[in-house]
């Protein structure tokens, strides 16, 4: 804090007003916690802004230098202005747009999520060749177990216990659930202990290094 005392201020300080104003039933505390909310979702979409121009100028550079693997760097920048024109110009709403987030941005996503899936497949592989315990074989088994029951195999919507009863409990209730709070409980732990070390200025993003 004696590096940077005013951003150390000014960062607790506003932590305390936002921490206070959700229990405190004070109109005025209230007002101010609400702007410096919108404050800060402002300033979350101009960092967006920022990240997305600097990745533009690298693979801009890249392209203009040649160098290796710069055509995959020119697909991404065509897209990127090509997504940006159409979102601008037609709208969100419009059937270009809808065609774009439907045809591309979907199945990205899905690839993502299903490299993931194969990822944890082999991280588990892996952790079984160094350390064979119960724990591994129960990670690898449910990994498994929940990728193949997760697939819209052709044979579940022939047999009414496996697409009425089994698949719904399986992602809504048993093992996908409860893997689900699990994560959602160490986001948002980690959340927590991250505003706590910002709010006693142990930890100081704000600080440049």
């Amino acid at each position: 804090m004696k590096r940077r005392p005013v951003a150390a201020a000014i960062a607790i300080s506003v932590g305390l007003i936002v921490l206070l104003g959700y229990f405190l039933p004070i109109p005025l505390l209230f007002s101010v916690r609400l702007e410096l909310v919108q404050w800060a979702i402002i300033l979350a979409g101009v960092a967006i802004l920022v990240g997305i121009g600097n990745l533009f100028t690298v693979h801009f550079l890249k392209v203009r230098r040649r160098e290796k693997g710069s055509l995959y760097s020119l697909v991404l920048l065509v897209s990127m202005l090509a997504t940006l024109l159409i979102g601008v110009l037609l709208g969100p709403t419009h059937a270009w747009m809808q065609a774009a987030v439907e045809t591309i941005i979907f199945p990205v996503e899905a690839s993502l999520m299903a490299l993931l899936a194969i990822t944890l497949i082999y991280a588990s592989i892996r952790l079984l060749r160094r350390r064979v315990d119960m724990m591994s074989i129960v990670f690898l088994a449910t990994a498994l177990f929940m990728l193949i029951a997760s697939v819209s195999l052709p044979w579940l919507g022939e047999i009414p216990m496996l697409s009425d009863l089994i698949r719904p409990w399986l992602t809504t209730v048993g093992p996908a659930a409860g893997g689900a709070r699990g994560l959602l409980l160490g986001v948002a732990l980690g959340a927590l202990t991250t505003g706590l070390r910002a709010l006693f200025a142990i930890d100081r993003p704000y600080g440049g290094k």
